[in-house]
This record gives structure tokens, C-alpha cells and sequence, in this order.
């Protein structure tokens, strides 16, 4: 699969690298051109671009931006295609957004709201990227890590979970976009490690109001 990165930070460099040694072909770029890139292909394996590049690239996109760029997205390349988002709000770093803040939507339905077209699937924001390179195990591990998706397009959904099942991880399907205020930051699961089972019941037992 060829996967696009829009943001070259941590969180895209540990994607894009555990992606490139799993086979998938991988393009980086981020908002400063490539020329500020030039060491990462060595260093993840990774091909380097534009924005504009990685998408045109892409078979999915994963945007792996601070919230407070969201509008930096470029809209029209990315219609009909599969954008994973794992960004989370921060408040000290984004500025308060009040949506948010009164939990009248949710991070990954702000993107989707700025793209209309894409096919948008919450995921990676729930682990740090220091556990998404080790905590990883082959699939029927007993008390294998599951991480939490959200998405409004069971296709899509499907794609991404398989991405996370070759990373080694279990994958606990949330639901629509609506529900994925229930992995976003300060909720219980956050960056907690749990199976499956534990990951379900956790969430299930969470309140919006319980930051």
C-alpha cells in the first residue's frame, strides 16, 4: 500500500517508518517542502514530497498535524480518499476551539467537516509513538494491545484496521466519528495499554463530561 504523510514530526516519522519496514511504500512531507527533509529517508526509509505530493501519492493519507494547522489541509486533492487522523487537542499548543471545549464535536469530525469528500478514520492517536514501536505482537498473542478506530465508512475502516493488525495491535472499532471523543486525549484509555476486552469495557464506561 502506499501510504502519504502529511507532517513529518514524531508521530508521522514512527508511522512512516514501521509502514516502510512492513513493505508499504511510504511518502513524508510537511508544510516547509522537502528540502527540510533531507535526512529522513535515510533515517525511516521513507520517500520525501510535498504535500501535494504525498497525497497525489497516497493510496491513504494520514494526518499527523497540530490541530491548530487543520485548515492547512488541502481539500479538493484529498476527495475520495481514505485520510487517517491522529491528531489531538491541545489546548496549550492550538488555542482554545470552543466546539471542543463544550463537547459539541469532536477533533476528527472538524477534519471531516473540512473535508467533505474524504473518507475520514480516526486512528494512532491513542498510543504513544515510543509504544507504537515496541508494544506491537503478532496477531493471537494473548493480551495483545488492541488501540481504538473511529469512522463513518465501514470500508475504510477495514483498510485501516489491517494497517494497525500488521503494526501488531488488536483494534477496537469505536464506531461512527461521533464516538471518537471516547480515546481523545485525558479520556481513561488514552495512551493506557489495554487488550481488547479491557479496551471495550473501558470505553464503554466512559462519560463525556469526565475529562
Amino acid at each position: 500500500m502506499k501510504i502519504g504523510i502529511i507532517g513529518a514530526g514524531f508521530v508521522g516519522r514512527t508511522i512512516g517508518k514501521l509502514a516502510t519496514s512492513l513493505g508499504h511504500q511510504v511518502m513524508l512531507s510537511n508544510s516547509r517542502g522537502p528540502q527540510s527533509l533531507f535526512s529522513l529517508p535515510h533515517a525511516t526509509g521513507c520517500q520525501i514530497g510535498t504535500v501535494e505530493d504525498a497525497i497525489a501519492f497516497s493510496d491513504i493519507t494520514v494526518v499527523a498535524i497540530p490541530l491548530s494547522a487543520l485548515y492547512s489541509v488541502p481539500v479538493e486533492p484529498l476527495a475520495g480518499k481514505i485520510v487517517v487522523d491522529a491528531n489531538n487537542y491541545y489546548p496549550e499548543r492550538d488555542g482554545h476551539i470552543a466546539e471542543l471545549d463544550n463537547h459539541a464535536t469532536t477533533t476528527s469530525e472538524l477534519l471531516a467537516e473540512h473535508l467533505p469528500s474524504s473518507y475520514i478514520v480516526k486512528a494512532f492517536n491513542a498510543i504513544t509513538m515510543n509504544d507504537l514501536e515496541t508494544d506491537g505482537l503478532p496477531p493471537g498473542t494473548p493480551n495483545r494491545r488492541a488501540l481504538p478506530i473511529a469512522g463513518d465508512d465501514p470500508e475504510s475502516k477495514a483498510i485501516v484496521a489491517t494497517l494497525l493488525d500488521e503494526f501488531g495491535f488488536d483494534v477496537c472499532d469505536t464506531g461512527p466519528l461521533s464516538e471518537g471523543w471516547r480515546f481523545e486525549r485525558d479520556r481513561p484509555v488514552y495512551c493506557v495499554s489495554h487488550n481488547l476486552k479491557q479496551l471495550m469495557d473501558e470505553m464503554a464506561n466512559t462519560v463525556r463530561d469526565n475529562r
